[in-house]
């Protein structure tokens, strides 16, 4: 599984501003309730290559600080320690809930070992699982097959995935005009293990990217159109595949 390099992150779309809580009263809420409901905290470090799952213990408004239960895997809970930024991602009441901390410390609650971090002064809430990217494998990446006007194809590499859509990077001129609203129809990925799904794509962004070696590519954020149920089913089997694989590979490495 070392391929599969991936990492939770916030949705760069232009739209995330109107999902985010910077309201003190309604973060301290939010965690208050994630206690109450027992939910389980994923926190991705060092780049999203490793992860540790912890809940909320107590909340502090006042110092504000955050108290999360210590984790039982000794090497990563020093891992984590030394981390200088932490993204935490759960769910309340169904709805997606993420915030990143930039340093968290050992502290106690009860009696026992427990992490501390700051309380947040903002946190992203969302109705919708399409929000949440992964980063797709570096090694053996995927490919989406688009068809052009002209009755071919071309075939660009996937950056990230969601439920809602994918960014791809596109490394020469292909021809293609992939500007703001252009679509495509029949575009095709083959999903390891899960199937090939097909779907509408439509640009919703684009940005121009250096890469580590210097040359130029485009990167383009784009949004799945009149998918069919079926369809999606089968990309979030494929997130929920690639989200086990990463935990497990965490799990392996401690």
């Amino acid at each position: 599984m070392n391929d599969t390099n991936v990492m939770l992150e916030v949705s760069s779309l232009p739209d995330d501003s109107q999902f985010l809580l910077h309201n003190k009263l309604e973060i301290v809420r939010t965690l208050r309730g994630l206690i109450s409901h027992g939910e389980m905290v994923s926190s991705f470090f060092n780049e999203g290559r490793e992860l540790l799952l912890t809940s909320v213990l107590h909340v502090d408004p006042d110092a504000e600080t955050v108290l999360l239960d210590y984790g039982s895997n000794d090497v990563l809970n020093q891992h984590i320690l030394q981390a200088q930024k932490i993204i935490f991602v759960t769910s309340l009441d169904k709805v997606k809930v993420q915030w990143v901390s930039d340093a968290i410390a050992k502290d106690t609650w009860e009696g026992r070992d427990a992490f501390r971090i700051a309380l947040p002064n903002q946190m992203l809430r969302l109705q919708r699982r399409e929000y949440f990217r992964l980063t797709t494998p570096v090694v053996n990446p995927l490919k989406c097959k688009i068809p052009t006007r002209q009755g071919l194809s071309v075939e660009v590499a996937l950056a990230d995935i969601s439920a809602g859509g994918v960014g791809v990077v596109i490394a020469q001129p292909l021809g293609v005009g992939f500007e703001m609203g252009a679509a495509f129809p029949g575009c095709r990925v083959e999903l390891p293990g899960i199937g090939t799904a097909e779907f509408t794509l439509e640009i919703r962004s684009t940005w121009e990217i250096t890469m580590k070696n210097g040359s130029k590519s485009l990167r383009a954020g784009c949004q799945f159109v009149d998918m069919r149920p079926g369809m999606q089913a089968l990309i979030q089997r494929y997130i929920i595949k690639l989200e086990r694989e990463r935990i497990a590979n965490a799990s392996d490495r401690g």
